[in-house]
C-alpha cells in the first residue's frame, strides 16, 4: 500500500508519501509563500527524489480541515486533480485528528489549537490508548471532536478531564499567555519539530482509514471548514439587515 499525503490547511505546506508503514520522503515548508505556489513543486521534487512511480500509487491522503479557507481549497484542488488523473480515491483525515497525531504514544492528554481568528480556536481532545490485537502500538481516541470554540471554552472542557495536557498547533504562540491564565491543570507545549502539520502523520493515519475502507471518490471530496468564511459572513449580515 502506497499513499501520497497532503496537508495545506495551515501555516505549513507539507506532502509526504508512506508505504505500508514506512514514510519514503516528506517535504515541509513554512515561508512567505501561498501554498499554490508550494505544494506542486514540493510533491514534483519528492516524486524525483524517491523515483516515484505515480502508477504505484493507492490513495490520496488529504487534511480534509478545518483549516484555512484558501489552503483547503489548493488543498483540495491537488488531491482532486491526482484522484481523478491517477483514478484513485482520497483518504480524508480531520486536520485536528491528524495534528494531535504528532505526539503519538504520550500518556497525556493531546489538545492541538488552530487560530480560527475572531478569539476562536479549531480544536479537539485526545488521547493514545493501546491497540488490543498489537500491544505494541497505540490507537488514537477522540474524547471531544474537532470543533470551533473560544479558548476559554476548550481549557473548561480540557479542564475537566482532569489530566495533564499538552498543546500544539499555530494556536500556541497566539493563546501563550491566556492559557496560563485559564488552564487549572498541569500543561505543556510541543517542540518545533512536532506542533505543526506533517503530512507524514496524516499518511500514517490514513494507512489504518484505508485498511479501514474510509476512502471518498475524487469526485465525492469536500473541505470541511466548520464554520463560514468571511465572505458568507459578510453576505449574510448583509442580508439579515
Amino acid at each position: 500500500m502506497k499513499i501520497i499525503a497532503l496537508d495545506s490547511s495551515g501555516l505549513v505546506a507539507s506532502a509526504a508519501i508512506v508505504e505500508d508503514d514506512a514514510l519514503i520522503g516528506e517535504y515541509n515548508i513554512q515561508y512567505k509563500k501561498t501554498h499554490s505556489q508550494t505544494l506542486l513543486p514540493m510533491l514534483d521534487e519528492l516524486k524525483k527524489m524517491v523515483e516515484l512511480d505515480l502508477a504505484t500509487i493507492d490513495a490520496i491522503a488529504l487534511a480534509k480541515g478545518p483549516g484555512s479557507f484558501t489552503g483547503l481549497r489548493i488543498g483540495s484542488a491537488t488531491a482532486k486533480g491526482l484522484g481523478f488523473a491517477l483514478q484513485i480515491p482520497i483518504i480524508e483525515i480531520p486536520t485536528l485528528d491528524g495534528l494531535a497525531c504528532n505526539m503519538y504514544g504520550t500518556d497525556k492528554l493531546v489538545c492541538p489549537i488552530m487560530d480560527a481568528r475572531r478569539n476562536q480556536v479549531y480544536t479537539g481532545v485526545y488521547e493514545f490508548v493501546k491497540n488490543q490485537d498489537s500491544p505494541v502500538t497505540y490507537g488514537l481516541k477522540v474524547l471531544t471532536e474537532q470543533c470551533a470554540v473560544s479558548v476559554e471554552e476548550i481549557a473548561e472542557i480540557c479542564n475537566g478531564y482532569g489530566r495533564e495536557v499538552i498543546f500544539l498547533g499555530d494556536g500556541v504562540p497566539v493563546f501563550t499567555d491566556k492559557l496560563a491564565e485559564l488552564m487549572k491543570v498541569p500543561y505543556g507545549f510541543a517542540p518545533a519539530h512536532m506542533n505543526r502539520q506533517r503530512a507524514a502523520a496524516f499518511g500514517i493515519l490514513a494507512s489504518t482509514y484505508y485498511k479501514e475502507g474510509k476512502m471518498v471518490p475524487a469526485d465525492k471530496h469536500a473541505p470541511e471548514y466548520l464554520r463560514l468564511s468571511q465572505a458568507e459572513r459578510e453576505k449574510n449580515e448583509k442580508a439579515n439587515h
